[in-house]
């Protein structure tokens, strides 16, 4: 019976050696035949999976080989096809696992940092506002504007939250979305909120997210979920940065929008900015996502690059997967892979809209988690499902594991037993070793740091 289930998914073809050394020299054939790209690079991408270190990209892989009804294994990502992959380590100044502030904060603009600060040097201490004056650090977005390029960022999560905000925002701390986040010391030492920087520190053409909350006033009613109290403004100060960002782009065709309706509605080719934030906060999980009210990761990655590319000197945009980390901090791998294949889908859109001999396109993540994937399950076997081989305590386990988090549950000194569980959509950061990938012009001279032929625009 096993020895049924192991060949069940095999061709005939792979039973045969030659199945595999044409295979092999294909591939090596492609290398060799790969033209040299010397371009400098008009316009840079930048696509961050936030938390999707090696075990979510293979597991990742395999799910999206699986959704599509393959066995899953031999399933070859869009990342896969990139010319240049390499590892990246990353550690923040103060701590052997860094969090994603410090890890922008390195990538973006070059500098590694202390835990939980962002846009600012190793001497801004946590959460410490007057340590902060003096030692701001500039980042690609702005260095790409003052070039006079376009610049633009797209990410799943709220535009003011860790990743994004490294990019246009100096802050003694990641959690300063808002003025009513900043404690009083800030205040009184003159810091500002990282929604504010937003509008004032760098002219950011394209802004797509979430994050409505955060830039208005306090009680405002949100316009989508009028009646939740957790969604409506939160600034104490009250402005209303949306308004402040549309007075300020008098004279050009600016578009603020919070639903699809109106972002879909928005042409490309007559705009010159858009700022477009489709929750109060984060943005919705993929698998959860209403594909008539929420466009997808590929659509707002789609309509950045549009907006962007009309720009005959270029463009810099991020493009952030910031989801597959929160997944993976709740203990949801489900969603986490499901957020990783939409990731490599916005990848393709992005190569799709794009000419690699202009373009440079960077594909990494800031840090890992400690997702495991053991059991040696069967070839398409569920990469959501339990493996084949039980515990030394006779229960079975899952294919993926977390190394820690909210899903430990022992009760009476037993885990759970989840043989008559046929499947979950619920199966926490981790300093493991990044993938980088790139592909493009200028290419080579993307390092990490370990001088490989691929990495981030600056070591992480």
């Amino acid at each position: 019976n096993l020895q049924f289930r192991v060949h069940v998914f095999l061709s005939v073809e792979e039973e045969n050696p030659e199945f595999w050394r044409s295979k092999a020299k294909q591939t090596l054939q492609s290398v060799l035949d790969r033209k040299l790209n010397t371009n400098v690079a008009k316009n840079v991408i930048l696509f961050l999976g936030d938390g999707m270190g090696i075990t979510t990209y293979t597991a990742a892989r395999i799910l999206k080989g699986q959704l599509q009804d393959q066995t899953g294994e031999e399933t070859v990502m869009t990342m896969d096809t990139f010319p240049h992959v390499g590892l990246a380590k990353t550690y923040s100044v103060d701590f052997q696992i860094p969090d994603s502030a410090a890890t922008a904060t390195a990538y973006l603009c070059g500098v590694k940092t202390n835990l939980n600060t962002i846009g600012v040097s190793a001497a801004t201490h946590n959460g410490v506002c007057r340590s902060q004056k003096g030692n701001e650090v500039t980042s690609i977005l702005k260095w790409a504007k003052d070039a006079g390029k376009s610049v633009g960022i797209v990410t799943t999560t709220r535009v003011q939250h860790a990743t994004p905000a490294a990019a246009y925002a100096h802050s003694a701390s990641r959690t300063w979305y808002s003025d009513a986040d900043l404690p009083d010391a800030a205040k009184t030492d003159n810091c500002t909120d990282i929604a504010s920087q937003l509008i004032e520190n760098i002219d950011i053409d394209v802004i797509i997210g979430g994050g409505r909350k955060y830039m208005t006033p306090r009680g405002t009613k949100d316009p989508e979920y009028s009646l939740d109290l957790s969604s409506w403004g939160t600034r104490r100060d009250g402005r209303n940065l949306i308004q402040e960002w549309q007075s300020m782009k008098t004279g050009k065709v600016a578009h603020y929008v919070w639903n699809k309706t109106d972002f879909d509605a928005v042409d490309p080719e007559a705009t010159d900015y858009l700022m477009a934030l489709f929750e109060p906060g984060d943005l919705r999980y993929e698998v959860e996502r209403d594909p008539s009210t929420d466009p997808s990761l590929v659509e707002t990655t789609e309509k950045a690059i549009r907006i962007l590319q009309k720009n005959p000197r270029g463009f810099f945009l991020l493009v952030e997967g910031g989801r597959i980390d929160q997944a993976h901090h709740a203990g949801r791998a489900y969603m986490a892979l499901h957020e990783a294949v939409a990731f490599d889908n916005a990848i393709a859109k992005g190569l799709e809209l794009t000419k690699e001999d202009e373009t440079l396109t960077v594909v990494t993540a800031d840090h890992s988690h400690p997702l495991t994937f053991n059991g040696f399950p069967f070839r398409g076997q569920s990469i959501l499902g339990k493996s084949p081989l039980w515990g030394t305590d006779f229960l079975p386990y899952t294919t993926l594991m977390y190394g820690n988090g909210p899903g430990h549950k022992i009760i009476n000194g037993k885990r759970p037993d989840i043989r008559n569980i046929c499947g979950s959509s619920d199966l926490i950061s981790s300093a493991q070793q990044p993938p980088r990938f790139a592909a493009g012009p200028n290419r080579d001279h993307v390092r990490t740091p370990a001088q490989v032929k691929q990495g981030a625009l600056t070591p992480a």
